[in-house]
């Protein structure tokens, strides 16, 4: 999951350097969402996977 979000983050960065704002944007909120995502479930993980 953090790979994709990586990989959205790097789109994004060369959508906006290409001028093609719609789609860095777009790609922009995708990785922010995925990370944040990452964080909770690797947070969870930590939590519950000492069980």
């Amino acid at each position: 999951m953090l790979g994709n979000a990586l990989l959205f983050l790097i789109i994004a960065i060369i959508a906006g350097v290409l001028g093609f704002t719609g789609i860095a944007g777009v790609a922009t909120s995708i990785a922010q969402i995925l990370f944040v995502l990452f964080l909770i479930l690797f947070v969870v993980s930590l939590i519950f996977g000492r069980r």
